[in-house]
């Protein structure tokens, strides 16, 4: 019965991919599960602190599984926040978002000698899948030989996509060349939105007390927890240098990547 429901479910995910204006629906665990093969090595794309990527299979296209890697203590409002702002983020220079899924799970366990069912919270989210991976990897010997005109396009791509999420009071907070994709004619998509956050009508800036931050790419004010607009235009700034230089704008030290600021995010 499951098998029959999901090849439907699969069908239904196939016939999203090709009509770009059907809206991020859920998509069940057992789904997932099977278009990525049970989340197989085989199959994934990428890592980062909090996430896995995978590959899946769908028809004969393909998506991108996003599997957060650690839901213990995070609370499932981030989680939400994130969902939120993908949503409202529709735009040819940002990633497709397909759909999430959200789904706990009893397992047993045995626990001070006794039995009990502890209970497992799978988040995850799906995407369209950028078959030339991310940005970060052409960074290097002038973009690879990239002709300026194509640099200019990936560099108005990237603006166009950053001006949508500001206009639609979105902060992306952690915009660097590792989080934006690039697709069969690399053109650019803005992807990643764990630490996104989406602004009232009003609001002009957003703080916290547990910041998260990249190094290189990172506002002198984001170490502090103070984020606006004007953090992400940091951001971008960097970006258009590593673009035309083709080299990164820090020192590049195996290891040291993300500095994470106070308390643990």
């Amino acid at each position: 019965m499951d098998g029959e429901m999901n090849v439907r479910r699969k069908v239904d995910l196939e016939r999203m991919l090709l009509d770009g204006s059907a809206e991020p629906t859920y998509l069940s665990l057992s789904l997932l599960e099977d278009i990525t093969n049970c989340f197989s090595d085989d199959q994934r794309i990428g890592s980062g602190g909090f996430a896995v990527v995978y590959k899946g299979m769908v028809g004969k296209g393909m998506v991108a599984v996003k599997k957060l890697s650690k839901t213990f203590g995070v609370h499932e409002n981030k989680f939400h926040k994130e969902v939120e702002c993908l949503v409202k983020a529709k735009h040819k220079n940002i990633v497709r978002f397909l759909g999430y899924c959200s789904d706990t799970q009893g397992i047993p366990a045995n626990h001070e000698g006794k039995f009990v069912m502890a209970e497992v919270q799978n988040w995850l989210l799906c995407f369209e899948f950028a078959s030339n991976g991310s940005l970060d990897k052409y960074i290097n010997d002038a973009f690879q030989g990239l002709e300026c005109i194509k640099r200019y396009q990936i560099i108005t791509g990237i603006c166009e996509g950053l001006l949508h999420l500001h206009e639609k009071r979105i902060l992306h907070l952690d915009l660097k060349p590792a989080n934006i994709l690039l697709d069969d004619h690399m053109v650019p998509k803005i992807t990643d939105f764990g630490l996104s956050r989406c602004l009232d009508k009003e609001q002009t800036r957003t703080s916290t007390m547990n910041p998260c931050v990249s190094l290189g790419y990172s506002a002198s004010e984001s170490f502090a927890g103070k984020f606006t607009f004007a953090s992400d235009i940091y951001s971008l700034g960097v970006i258009i240098v590593e673009i035309l230089t083709g080299e990164k704008g820090y020192p590049e030290e195996e290891g040291v990547r993300t500095i994470q600021a106070f308390a643990p995010c």
